[in-house]
């Protein structure tokens, strides 16, 4: 099959009433016939799951599942930035002049990424890592660190996939599908989490009750089904570890590197 066929299948596919289609049958108690599949395809530990596996309703209920307290250590160190999800890095560097550079061959605009937010004044030259969550990882999406949230933001989009496919031969698939951000300010600076839907996944979904304030670990969002993370951070805000590259696989809670003092940024969005 050509790429150029593959592309439009999935063009085909992305549209949102197939996606919420998925999502009915997900939730449903008749999707759990197909649990025990799932786990076994993509070899979960069930055992570190929050209630015993054949407590779970439906794939969705799966999916979304909390985890045992201590299943994820978070490291409290006062200067690290944690990793939100669990995930495989799929792109880290350094923004330049507000552009995204070379994510799976493609570049990004950080206006295009947050819609235009006057809030992209603080990304414009900070730091990016992609997080990849596959259907073999926890779902639940964490505070990185701990901050006052000063702005939510949700962005309707397509649902095209954020498998390494969509990311290759799909266009602007991060700035394009829909996304939920959560701008949080550190002392030191601010971070934005940019959820990213995929194809299949029938929402991405705020943690409630909503807070003003947020621990390190907490948690502030969930997929349903696998997606995409873009932790963005300001200008002189983080240093991330030297090991850190694509490919390297990261646990929520993890420590990504170290925050540090942040420069007075013109423009910068309040």
């Amino acid at each position: 099959m050509n790429r150029f066929l593959l592309r439009s299948m999935t063009e085909l596919s992305s549209r949102k009433w197939i996606s919420r289609l998925t999502g009915r049958f997900a939730k449903s108690r008749q999707s759990r016939i197909f649990l025990a599949r799932f786990v076994k395809l993509y070899g979960i530990n069930v055992d570190e799951a929050e209630k015993p596996f054949k407590q779970y309703e439906s794939l969705n209920e799966f999916f979304t599942r909390r985890l045992q307290e201590g299943a994820r250590p978070i490291d409290h160190s006062a200067d690290t930035l944690t990793s939100p999800v669990d995930a495989l890095i799929t792109g880290i560097g350094t923004i330049k002049d507000g552009t995204i550079v070379n994510v799976k061959g493609q570049d990004y605009t950080v206006d295009e990424l947050l819609s235009h937010s006057p809030r992209m004044e603080n990304y414009r030259n900070g730091r990016y890592i992609v997080l990849y969550l596959s259907p073999t990882d926890y779902h639940r999406i964490h505070a990185p660190a701990t901050g006052r949230i000063v702005e939510r933001e949700h962005i309707a989009g397509k649902v095209y996939p954020v498998n390494d496919f969509g990311m290759r031969h799909m266009r602007g698939v991060l700035s394009r599908n829909e996304r939920l951000i959560t701008y949080i300010r550190l002392k030191e600076g601010e971070v934005a989490v940019v959820k990213v839907g995929a194809m299949n996944v029938s929402s991405i979904r705020y943690t409630e009750p909503l807070a003003d304030t947020v621990q390190k670990g907490e948690e502030l969002a969930y997929f349903e089904f696998g997606s995409t993370v873009v932790l963005l951070t300001q200008q002189g805000l983080f240093v991330p570890r030297p090991d850190l590259k694509e490919g390297v696989k990261i646990k929520m809670g993890e420590a990504l590197g170290k925050l540090g003092v942040q420069p007075s940024v013109s423009g910068a969005a309040e």
